[in-house]
């Protein structure tokens, strides 16, 4: 969100320089027209130079540095002069000055490979390498921050990012007549790559280690299980949770529609589409970080119908955590029936953690150390993008509780952090109901009241506003992070899992009018919420009242998902028609049981996706959906792959915490014995995007 105010503030001073005289901007346009062939420019300077060239400012005895940079450099000069093609090669890897500066290009990125390929013996001990960074200017020291134009440089490895500064300014001065300040253009070495890698840290070599000793161990038992077990329904609980053979078998297992009466199937397409959403969404702010040509066009796209459901994709966040009080209240209650109000805490949050602290604790490792390892490119020299945060405070990830901090390391985990803190709680509003029934379900409703409230008093007192053209980051710190802006459609979820409990075997006949009418309501609170803003999503709109927003904000935190709650109503009751078909259909099934690996890992394919270009990529909505579908499609190879050797061997560990089960009879595989219900509060399904299935958790072999 911070990158996209900064570009529409240039965008906003791209347009305003419209007003300057006609001469000026004419003379500016002649001056950026001088340096469209920098790399020529430092050709012809490199003929010429000399120890003083590359002496540093400070008077002092040249050094070594310096006495390899002068010596390649004078090495590069006669190749350059007898027409060899490394030399011409080092030239031709340049950028220049980027065209579409108007229309918000920032790169010009050269050619990436010709450089780094450059690996040249010159004489026996005597070789040079190419060496590309990027060299930056900003229009004035006051947008150094946000406005940066990046332009490819190749030299030889021997020279540092000083030596290059020094003919950044020489030459700078040659063609422009002035000298221009360090702090609008320089080499920094942070941007600077070279084909040498650099040497694995402890925790990269301990996370290949982690992976590679894992897949070892899946093999293993996956070659015990696929030769030595011929009884696939008895298999060691060990064995069971390692075999990449069992566990892709209950992955991949499609089960008919309403073959079971304890299973919600629309849970699932429900499940898909939001995860479909959010990755929708991530998948266009992540847009921001790629060499786009015409980024200023999104200063148009913003007003566009279509953009609300980028704009207003926080809804498909409050889709899980209604998602998740459901099958939480759904799967305890029906446990605590069977059990006469047993509810085992420490060990529903013992399986949680097991179920979730694994796979978190490997993609930090993952994200942090391993993006610059399977991919490369010009704008991946610094890795992750988050990189930063999760070196200053990755404890708070692990802790559940980043969403309260600003190191949110993995910045899609903070969801991660109000879901397992509204899980906590749970046990206490799960006793609750169970022992006072309706009247803890309405003090909730209550306490759902008040939660609204709460949100509409804070957008009221502090004047916030979450329009793209008016937020802040304070205003995401205190509407969209914080656990009790989203505890209202958790909440919601839990009664209304409260009611189905209830009522469950109750067949409501509603008359064709009802059924029409709740449609018709269901479908206004679905567009309303994401379409109601769109008049004042334009730039030129008259800004919108904080009590109007305050209202909005507000009332659509409830309005979704009460929208949500008559979907799987209609779907269960026979009201669904076309929806129910959609939602229930069996193909759902093994991606929604995928579900939360996918979400783990898709921002790792998403972010390399959009930085490991070699040329400049264009924004639009068919590029950015064509890369959807991409991502999406390897985020499911990938997280399969490490669903088999991370999450099902770690998360099937918890089998030893359940009792004792009898086993399922071989025809009725969904069929599950009372024990196994008492045993299935401790399953992941209380999280709604671990995916392991819809009211009831992980089915057993």
């Amino acid at each position: 969100m911070d990158n996209i105010l900064g570009f529409l503030i240039l965008c906003g001073i791209a347009f305003s320089s419209a007003a300057l005289p006609q001469e000026d901007i004419l003379n500016n346009f002649q001056r950026v027209k001088q340096l469209r062939h920098l790399g020529f420019e430092f050709a012809d300077f490199f003929q010429n130079v000399t120890l003083s060239d590359i002496s540093l400012a400070d008077p002092r005895l040249p050094t070594e540095e310096d006495m390899l940079c002068l010596r390649d450099l004078t090495l590069f000069s006669s190749a350059l002069g007898n027409g060899q093609m490394w030399a011409l090669k080092m030239i031709d890897a340049w950028g220049s000055i980027p065209s579409g500066l108007l229309t918000g290009n920032m790169y010009d990125l050269g050619n990436y490979d010709e450089c780094l390929n450059i690996n040249k013996d010159i004489i026996e001990g005597v070789s040079i390498q190419g060496k590309y960074c990027f060299l930056e200017t900003a229009p004035s020291a006051i947008l150094a921050k946000i406005y940066k134009i990046r332009t490819a440089t190749c030299f030889p490895a021997s020279c540092s990012a000083a030596h290059m500064n020094l003919f950044v300014t020489t030459v700078m001065q040659r063609v422009l007549g002035f000298s221009i300040p360090s702090t609008t253009m320089g080499i920094s070495d942070d941007s600077c790559q070279t084909s040498e890698s650099e040497p694995w840290d402890a925790l990269t070599i301990f996370t290949v280690v982690l992976l590679s000793l894992m897949g070892a161990l899946v093999a293993v038992f996956t070659l015990y299980d696929y030769f030595l077990c011929k009884n696939q329904n008895q298999l060691p609980a060990i064995v069971k949770a390692f075999s990449a053979r069992a566990n892709s078998r209950a992955l991949f297992r499609v089960v008919g529609s309403n073959s079971n009466p304890n299973v919600i199937d629309c849970l699932h397409g429900i499940r898909c589409l939001t995860l479909f959403w959010v990755i929708f969404c991530h998948e266009y702010s992540l847009k921001l970080l790629s060499p786009n040509l015409n980024l200023t066009h999104i200063v148009p796209w913003a007003e566009l119908p279509y953009t609300s459901f980028v704009l207003h994709g926080h809804f498909s966040v409050d889709s899980f955590f209604f998602l998740g009080g459901l099958l939480v209240s759904l799967l305890s209650l029906r446990s605590m029936d069977k059990t006469k109000g047993k509810l085992p805490i420490l060990k529903m949050y013992l399986h949680r953690l097991i179920r979730i602290f694994p796979i978190l604790a490997v993609a930090i490792l993952v994200y942090t150390k391993l993006m610059t390892v399977v991919a490369d490119g010009p704008l991946l020299r610094s890795g992750y993008s988050g990189k930063a945060d999760c070196e200053a405070g990755w404890y708070w990830t692990l802790l559940f509780v980043n969403n309260y901090t600003n190191a949110k390391c993995l910045g899609h985990s903070w969801y991660l952090s109000v879901d397992m803190q509204l899980y906590i709680i749970s046990p206490i509003l799960l006793i609750a109901v169970f022992k006072w029934g309706k009247k803890a379900a309405a003090a909730i409703f209550v306490l759902i009241i008040l939660l609204s409230g709460c949100l509409f008093a804070t957008m009221m007192v502090n004047n916030l506003s979450m329009l793209l053209k008016s937020t802040t980051t304070d205003a995401m710190q205190k509407l969209y992070y914080p656990t009790h802006v989203h505890a209202t459609p958790w909440l919601i979820g839990f009664i209304f899992g409260y009611f189905l409990h209830v009522t469950r075997g109750k067949k409501f006949q509603l008359s064709w009018l009802s059924v029409g009418l709740g449609w018709i309501l269901c479908l206004a609170l679905i567009f309303t919420s994401i379409f109601a803003l769109y008049p004042n999503a334009k730039w030129t709109a008259a800004p919108l009242s904080t009590l109007a927003e305050s209202f909005y904000y507000t009332l659509t935190r409830v309005g979704w998902p009460l929208a949500l709650c008559w979907v799987v109503f209609a779907c269960m009751q026979g009201y669904g028609g076309l929806a129910n078909s959609f939602l229930s259909s069996p193909l759902w099934q093994p991606l929604s049981r995928l579900s939360y690996s996918i979400f783990i890992w898709h921002l790792f394919i998403v972010e390399i996706n959009a930085r490991n270009f070699r040329t400049n990529s264009y924004f639009s909505d068919y590029r950015v959906i064509l890369q959807w579908w991409s991502d999406i499609g390897i985020s499911a190879l990938v997280s399969y792959l490490l669903y088999l050797i991370i999450e099902a061997p770690l998360g099937g560990l918890d089998i030893f915490l359940r009792p004792q089960i009898k086993p399922i009879d071989v025809k009725n595989p969904d069929f599950h014995s009372d024990q196994t219900q008492q045993g299935q509060i401790y399953d992941n399904a209380s999280s709604e995007m671990e995916g392991a299935g819809t009211t009831y958790p992980k089915q057993t072999e």
